[in-house]
């Protein structure tokens, strides 16, 4: 089962797409959300990252980044931003071991791979919204309007 709801967001380090490192409480203070997916450069994913990034200024416009985590290594992760012109950071787990933290962590026979959930990550820290095995193009609708509803409340 993913985190639940109001449990703490586990700080990681992870190396992106672009050459740069990402270190997650780096970005506190603004509403996340942390999307894993399975495996870039497929159709599922790419439906999910095109949607993300099509929605992408209005999770700005709200204050929110967005970031997506795989299993994948950097150069696909690179590969899969360029092809699609994504426009936010996609970080790589290539050990499984922030899947784990998250515990999204789907053991294969080949190597592991993240199961499709989103977090949607509050300025403190805190999980307030879990999205489990939609659709992949829903997840960013659904996180948009979770987005919405955490800036409306606070």
């Amino acid at each position: 089962m993913p985190l639940k709801v109001g449990d703490k967001a586990p700080d990681f380090e992870a190396n992106l797409h672009t050459g740069e490192r990402l270190m997650l409480s780096n970005l506190r203070g603004r509403v996340i959300v942390l999307y894993f997916y399975p495996r870039a450069l497929t159709s599922g994913c790419t439906r999910e990252a095109v949607r993300f990034n099509q929605l992408l200024d209005k999770f700005r416009e709200l204050g929110a980044v967005v970031v997506g985590v795989s299993t994948d290594p950097p150069e696909r992760n690179r590969r899969f931003a360029e092809k699609h012109g994504l426009r936010f950071p996609l970080a790589s787990d290539p050990e499984g071991k922030i899947a784990e933290l998250y515990k999204v962590l789907k053991k294969e026979a080949r190597r592991p791979s993240a199961r499709r959930v989103t977090y949607i990550i509050d300025g403190g820290g805190l999980i307030r919204k879990v999205i489990v095995v939609r659709p992949a193009e829903r997840h960013a609708d659904e996180a948009l309007a979770a987005v919405r509803e955490i800036v409306a409340s606070l």
